[in-house]
């Protein structure tokens, strides 16, 4: 087995800015873990990066050695593609600059933010960005998978507000890719999902925003029959500024009562016309809960957060729905009331607006049309019941394929589907090749949703 030296070790705790983790070091256990508990790996070494020039020299520590490299970011992917047994985990997670440039509304961000974070420092100068619906979610991989948010339907996905990026390239060269420079490299780390290098810092593209109407309107599960049409046909008109998932989700009280909820958060300039769009949500049935209110928008991106606890086991499935048939809601509603624990939900994003008017190869990100993504949570607290979750998922998309089209999104492929690789990259997949072949010849990035040379 391939191993890193200790004198390489010693050599690169001299110059490093960063802190070096072996197994047995103060904090090695912590660094290792990441959002999904169950995954429990050991890297023989954890590199937890200050700067690029950290990042470089551990890059070619891990490289002369010949170990497996993984990368990590924010650490919240589900399949826990961000960390290596045995091998090198270059942690990006201390890299925590962020830059705002009021006057050209862009943002420069290193690679270690959250979302939380990075919405806490644009929000002081009025502007927001495409983030992840739950602020605990990394930038740099939610980025670089394609990056669905709240604000997708006015601004468009993470990565079409991107303007740039450094990146620290399998051979350790530091290039700044753009539509100016690096221009192909640029193109494929816009959905490319991490396997061209390691992205160190990203610059955004920052809309004016400050509060929004957000928050969720519930009612149980029995209503299901009459709520999702309804949210069917309400979606079909929403305007751009409108993004209002709808799902299955447990009470949080505890109780284990099961809920069809619509989650809302309007971006509109016009408070009044933000109250009309969401007017007709507030009225149907009556709800069970309307907890809509305007907010700040940072507020908004963390509703969600509590439904995801770090260190909560779990195991997630995803596909594009072709349409919400009948057929389809029946099958949802069936399925959720058999999940087998109160912190499992399904959840159906709605893709429309701007994203859906950018060209499918415009970007590496290729999932362009409108419609809705499904994604089926498993998610508990007993390592008992890891089986009974894990089939519950399966099951409940194995039900969902016939209304289910061939496309998946990056950031939600399981480590065990890697027969979707080449749907979730859908018409982009073979440029992507040519790209990996130029830029990573030797797949030593390939704890992703990999794209082999």
């Amino acid at each position: 087995m391939k191993t890193i030296s200790a004198q390489a070790i010693q050599e690169l705790r001299a110059k490093f800015s960063g802190t070096v983790l072996t197994p047995g070091d103060a904090g090695y256990d912590e660094a290792r873990r990441v959002h999904n508990g169950l995954i429990d790996k050991r890297p023989a070494l954890i590199a937890r990066c200050q700067d690029t020039a950290d990042v470089v020299d551990a890059l070619r520590v891990g490289r002369e050695a010949g170990v497996e490299i993984s990368v990590r970011g924010g650490g919240h992917n589900p399949a826990g593609r961000a960390v290596t047994e045995g091998g090198l985990m270059i942690d990006l997670a201390s890299m925590k600059g962020v830059w705002v440039d009021p006057s050209a509304r862009s943002v420069r961000a290193q690679a270690g933010l959250t979302w939380r974070e990075y919405n806490r420092a644009t929000a002081l100068h009025g502007l927001a960005t495409t983030g992840g619906v739950v602020s605990t979610t990394g930038i740099a991989g939610l980025t670089l998978g394609g990056g669905l948010g709240w604000l997708m339907g006015k601004h468009g996905m993470a990565v079409d507000n991107l303007i740039a990026a450094e990146v620290v390239t399998a051979s350790g060269a530091v290039l700044r890719a753009s539509a100016d420079s690096e221009a192909d490299l640029f193109w494929g780390l816009r959905g490319g999902g991490g396997n061209f290098g390691i992205v160190t810092s990203f610059e955004y593209r920052a809309h004016p925003l400050s509060t929004v109407i957000g928050g969720i309107v519930a009612h149980p599960l029995a209503a299901a029959s009459t709520v999702l049409p309804f949210y069917r046909d309400q979606s079909a008109n929403f305007p751009d500024e409108m993004a209002a998932f709808v799902g299955f989700v447990h009470a949080p009280d505890g109780s284990g009562f099961k809920l069809c909820a619509m989650a809302v958060c309007h971006a509109g300039d016009d408070p009044d016309r933000a109250e009309a769009d969401v007017a007709p949500l507030r009225k149907f049935g009556p709800p069970a809960q309307d907890l809509l209110q305007r907010m700040p928008y940072p507020v908004a991106n963390t509703l969600m957060d509590g439904a995801f606890p770090r260190g909560a086991y779990n195991y997630w499935k995803s596909g594009f729905l072709r349409e919400l048939s009948d057929g389809a809601l029946q099958t949802l509603t069936a399925s959720f009331a058999k999940a087998p624990t109160p912190m499992c939900a399904i959840v159906v994003e709605h893709f429309h607006g701007a994203v859906t008017r950018v060209s499918p190869t415009a970007t590496a990100f290729p999932h362009r049309e409108r419609g809705f993504n499904v994604a089926v949570i498993g998610q508990w607290a007993d390592r008992a019941l890891d089986e009974t979750c894990k089939t519950w998922v399966r099951e409940t998309v194995q039900a969902l394929r016939p209304f289910m089209a061939d496309r998946y999104y990056v950031n939600y492929v399981a480590a065990d589907e890697e027969d979707l690789i080449r749907k979730a990259y859908g018409p982009n997949y073979d440029r992507l090749a040519d790209l990996k072949r130029r830029y990573d010849p030797d797949n030593v990035f390939r704890l992703n949703v990999n794209i082999t040379p």
